[in-house]
Formats: structure tokens, C-alpha cells, sequence
């Protein structure tokens, strides 16, 4: 079996009985035990960890979590030292080392802090340590919280640029609808995030709403999976009692030939050999995966307002690109990068903008949106706007409005009476994602045309995810 990068999260429901508010030292136990054999196999891994807030209760002797959000905090900073306490104690007794990261979305939303963060992690695992990651609610604010730490499980496992995520709950996998309502539900074993067709199209994500202890649910773990896979991370959902059969589930993903399998012919050859189900999601390939930044920019920043950039340029270059990836690839084939990378040598410029949405300062982050142009120029309010990307701007949003348009040869200075940025692009040269298309450098060619002096985005800034 090779080594693996892996990222397990435990929900505050697995670490804290939500009826007596105890700790649920079994499972504790249990998943120190396995932590410890997937190491010898050669295995790194970090622990996504909740229940600070459900253990603070305990300390306290509270029956239910305060509504006030000093008290929930309070609550927390009290709970977070005893949980790590208890890890720690379980971890000695294999004469393992831990370390505490705490993180909030406030921590990552400099690239450079988010960097640091990968560093720290990745130092530590090269040094024999597990990592114990958990969101910090003492400090954690409602605008800039990950809010659960099923989405922080799948930025962390972004970040370190692991190879499985295990999010560890109270069932066994995904269902077609809640099997606790539903005896006809079907479990779902295998979901190809790759497919063209949606892969669950016949789930009822909405079931599952965490439990009193908890903020996740089934649906948190469909957003965190969509998040690693997206990264490369294939993520599993599986029952948080049995954490030991996680070896066993390894090495079936590094062994077994299942990918054609039906969920009915997979859910026998895992009764055959005697494994427990769970579901996988199968991250994307390769060539399509999000890279670091990429996926930074994306997930680790909150957005201030939105760019609208119009639907007709983009979709005709998008076509254009499609006609050009295959040409993309042979130019990349000799990158030392495993996920494909494309560098943009232009930029989308100014004349692409029809609209500005809401408020924001130079250095914001904004969504980039497709819209319709009407013939008088503006928008089409008729037309759903579609999230293509997003990216930090050189100008605020009082300075696009007044350069939005601009053509071939014209000026941001002639508009404004000022370059308005160290940068004449109005996104920062690294500062820019969109999602949409692979094959995307000559979208960025085209738009650009050249117009460096009135882009509102610039070579990296730029980058485009499959669909």
C-alpha cells in the first residue's frame, strides 16, 4: 500500500454523547488506535476535531449551547482545552506527539498566512506529529466562520493537498433520502464527481441536519466533498463507531476494481469481504483538479460584491478554448506539477464588464458573473446571472463603474484622472480564479487583445475549472 496523505474529521456527535454531554472515549480511543496503524503503514494524518463547545457544556454543566455569542465563545475556550487534553492523553499512550491548530477563514484570507498554514501542517506531519485541527470559536465571527467543521475538513485537506478525506458521522453513508423517514432509502456508494450527468441526481441532499451538539449534517459533508474533490482529495463518509475499518477501506480503494460497479453490486462485494459502507466520492481528474492558489482563491476568501462580465464574449472564446486543449496539455505535458496548469499571458479587460454589484475596496474579493448585454449596453435584468470565478481587484468598485467598457485604446487614466493602482489591470496579477472551462489561456488572450491598460484581470489572475 502507498503512502497516503489523509485527513480525518470527527463531528462533535462522535466525540460527546449529545444526551449527557460526555466524552465519547471509545471512539476516541478507537480512532487513536488507528491513527497509530496507519502511521506504521507509512501513512500521514491529520485529525479534523469538533466538540470544544459540547465538552466546554459538559465542564459547565449546561443542558443546552447559551444563544449569545460571548457566552458561546466562552463556552468553547473552556471545552477546547479539555478536548485537546483528552486527545493528548489517548495519543501518549502510543507514545504519539500531537499538535493544536486553530483556525478561522480570517487566518487564510492572506495568501501568504495561508501558505504558512500548509507549511505548519506539513512540518509537522514530516516530523511524525498529528495535527489536530479544529475552527477557533473563541475568535471565530458569524462573517468570516467556516461555519462547520465539515467545510473546514475540506479546506484543510485542500491545503495540505491530501489524498482521502474521511468525514466520520452517525450513519453508515450517503442515502438516496434519510434512512431514519425513509425504509426505502438506498445507500449510495460510489459518486463520480467527474460525470457530465449530475451524480446526485436521484439524492435527497437536503435530509440531515446535524445534531444538538453539532452544526453539520449530510448536506455540510456534500459541500466539504465537493470542496476536496474538486482539489483532488477523494472523500468518504462512513459511521464514526468503527474509525479502525478506515485501514481496511484504504487498501479496498488501492485494490479493488469498483468504478463500474452499481451501488447494489458494490454494496455485495463489500458484504463479501466483510467491510462496512460508506460512500466515496472520486475526485476529479488530474488535468481539471483545483491547484492551491486556485483553490484559495475560490474558498478561502469571502467575497465583498461582483464583477459582471458579459455572456456572449465569454461564451464564444469558451468554444474557441475547447477547440484549443488538447494543444494546452502537450504544452504542459513536461510540468513538474502532477494537476494541469495553464500560465495566461493576458487578462479580461475592462470592455467585458457590463455591471457592478455592491461595495468594495481595492484589494476585495469579488465574484466574476456572466450576464447578458442589452443593445443600450446595460444589463439584461431577464438573464440568471451565472458565478464563473473570482478574484481580487486592483480598483474599488466606485472606479470600476466609471471605467466599465472602455475600449481599444482607451485609458483607465483618461476615465479616472489617475491610474487608480500600482497595477493599470484591475485584478492583481495573482489574484484572480474562474470556474468554468480547462483549455482557458486563450479566453485570456482574446479578451485581453492586448489591452493591458484597461484589464480588469491579468495572466494568473486568470484560471478556469471544468464544469
Amino acid at each position: 500500500m502507498k503512502p497516503s496523505t489523509i485527513v480525518i474529521k470527527l463531528g462533535s456527535s462522535s466525540l460527546v454523547n449529545p444526551d449527557t454531554r460526555e466524552p465519547r472515549l471509545s471512539i476516541m480511543s478507537k480512532m487513536v488506535e488507528t491513527v497509530a496503524i496507519l502511521k506504521r503503514q507509512g501513512h500521514k494524518v491529520v485529525i479534523v476535531s469538533s466538540g470544544g463547545v459540547a465538552m466546554g457544556l459538559n465542564a459547565m454543566r449546561l443542558a443546552e449551547k447559551p444563544k449569545e455569542i460571548a457566552e458561546i465563545q466562552a463556552i468553547a475556550a473552556i471545552g477546547q482545552g479539555r478536548l485537546i487534553s483528552k486527545w493528548d492523553m489517548l495519543f501518549q499512550e502510543y507514545e504519539q506527539e500531537i499538535a493544536q491548530i486553530l483556525l478561522t477563514r480570517n487566518d487564510i484570507l492572506n495568501w501568504k498566512q495561508y501558505k504558512n498554514a500548509k507549511n505548519t501542517i506539513l512540518e509537522l506531519l514530516k516530523m511524525g506529529v498529528t495535527p489536530i485541527v479544529n475552527e477557533n470559536d473563541t475568535l471565530s465571527i458569524s462573517e468570516i466562520e467556516f461555519g462547520d467543521n465539515d467545510t473546514l475538513s475540506g479546506v484543510t485537506a485542500a491545503l495540505i493537498e491530501a489524498d482521502y478525506l474521511f468525514l466520520l458521522t452517525d450513519v453508515d453513508c450517503l442515502y438516496t433520502n434519510d434512512p431514519r423517514i425513509d425504509p426505502e432509502a438506498k445507500p449510495v456508494i460510489t459518486v463520480d464527481m467527474d460525470s457530465k450527468i449530475n451524480p446526485l441526481k436521484d439524492v435527497n441532499t437536503s435530509s440531515g441536519s446535524g445534531s444538538s451538539v453539532g452544526t453539520g449534517g449530510m448536506k455540510t459533508k456534500l459541500i466539504a466533498a465537493d470542496l476536496a474533490t474538486k482539489a483532488g482529495v477523494v472523500t468518504l463518509v462512513m459511521r464514526s463507531e468503527q474509525p479502525q475499518e478506515i485501514v481496511r477501506i484504504i487498501d479496498y480503494m488501492e485494490k479493488e476494481n469498483f468504478r463500474n460497479l452499481s451501488s447494489d453490486e458494490e454494496v455485495a462485494l463489500l458484504n463479501d469481504r466483510g467491510l462496512p459502507l460508506h460512500t466515496k466520492f472520486l475526485a476529479i481528474d488530474n488535468d481539471l483538479r483545483l491547484e492551491n492558489r486556485q483553490f484559495w482563491l475560490l474558498h478561502g476568501l469571502v467575497s465583498k460584491g461582483s464583477i459582471i462580465i458579459d455572456k456572449d464574449i465569454y461564451e464564444n472564446i469558451i468554444e474557441e478554448n475547447n477547440n484549443n486543449t488538447n494543444n494546452l496539455e502537450e504544452e504542459n505535458e513536461n510540468s513538474e506539477d502532477e494537476a494541469f496548469s495553464i500560465d495566461y499571458q493576458g487578462g479580461l479587460p475592462a470592455s467585458g464588464i457590463i455591471d457592478i454589484q455592491d461595495t468594495f475596496h481595492e484589494l476585495d474579493c469579488v465574484n466574476l458573473k456572466i450576464g447578458r448585454r442589452l443593445s443600450n449596453g446595460e444589463l439584461d435584468p431577464e438573464f440568471p446571472l451565472q458565478t464563473v470565478g473570482r478574484a481580487r481587484c486592483n480598483y474599488t468598485s466606485t472606479e470600476l463603474n466609471k471605467i466599465k467598457g472602455i475600449n481599444r485604446g482607451e485609458s483607465v487614466t483618461d476615465f479616472l484622472g489617475y491610474s487608480g493602482s500600482d497595477s493599470d489591470e484591475i485584478n492583481e496579477s495573482e489574484h484572480t480564479h474562474v470556474m468554468g472551462h480547462s483549455g482557458s489561456e486563450h479566453l485570456v488572450n482574446k479578451l485581453a487583445d492586448g489591452l493591458h491598460e484597461c484589464c480588469i484581470a491579468s495572466r494568473e489572475n486568470l484560471a478556469f475549472t471544468p464544469v
